[in-house]
């Protein structure tokens, strides 16, 4: 199956050298090339893409916007959003994880870097760097948000074992690493993410990954958590 992918960017070169980049890649083309967040909505819709790579920053709509965008659409719900970003200078990948990205990288990667991504993508999975995610919500516990109540009452919700889980979650461990720590398959593993997500109301791993720190059952620099 091939995976379709579009590129938003408003830089006309960048968005060039990531076009020849995935159609020589086998099981890759790209559908689209978007200069800014709504054009982005509408090259993901009529080339039926399977990702769209996204600038945060661009003219007019930006990022966020479109991703949420994406996101809401009942006809787009299995498009995914990859950010493209610098993590020491973009404060909203955070609210990117929240609008309904499913990861972020460097736009610095290298080639076979961003081809991986797609690919994590593509499958389901959330791109997020423990190291990248660490620092990135240190600085947004710097500057602390009520979140929705029902996150908080349905926490309560969860089994020992399903805390368990999102932890490791939130410490960016795969499927795999999480059921070898837990000494579980990686199949009751997927069951149990499952039903962590139903329980909190969350759409994918990567906003499992920011609830975890922002209602403090992770904290930004605890040891032992990958490893």
């Amino acid at each position: 199956m091939t995976i379709r992918v579009v590129l938003a960017d408003d830089q006309a070169l960048l968005r060039a050298t990531f076009r020849l980049l995935i159609d020589a890649t086998d099981g890759m083309t790209v559908v689209g090339e978007a200069a800014d967040g709504r054009e982005a909505v509408e090259r993901a819709r009529s080339g039926r893409a399977d990702v769209v790579l996204m600038d945060i920053r661009m003219p007019g709509t930006d990022g966020l916007s479109a991703t949420r965008m994406i996101s809401e659409a009942a006809d787009l719900t299995g498009v995914k959003v990859l950010i493209l970003t610098t993590f020491e200078q973009d404060e909203y990948v955070v609210e990117a994880l929240w609008a309904g990205a499913s990861g972020f990288l460097g736009k610095g990667v290298t080639p076979e870097e961003l081809l991986t991504a797609i690919r994590v993508v593509a499958a389901g999975e959330a791109l997020l760097s423990p190291v990248a995610t660490r620092s990135l919500i240190a600085r947004f516990r710097a500057q602390p948000r009520a979140l929705p109540g029902h996150h908080h009452e349905r926490l309560a919700d969860l089994t020992p074992r399903e805390r368990e889980v999102l932890v490791l979650v939130a410490a960016g461990l795969s499927n795999v690493a999480i059921a070898d720590r837990l000494y579980l398959s990686p199949l009751t593993v997927k069951s149990h993410l499952g039903r962590i997500m139903t329980k909190l109301a969350v759409r994918d791993r990567a906003q499992l990954v920011v609830l975890a720190y922002e209602c403090g059952l992770v904290r930004p620099g605890d040891a032992g958590l990958v490893g």
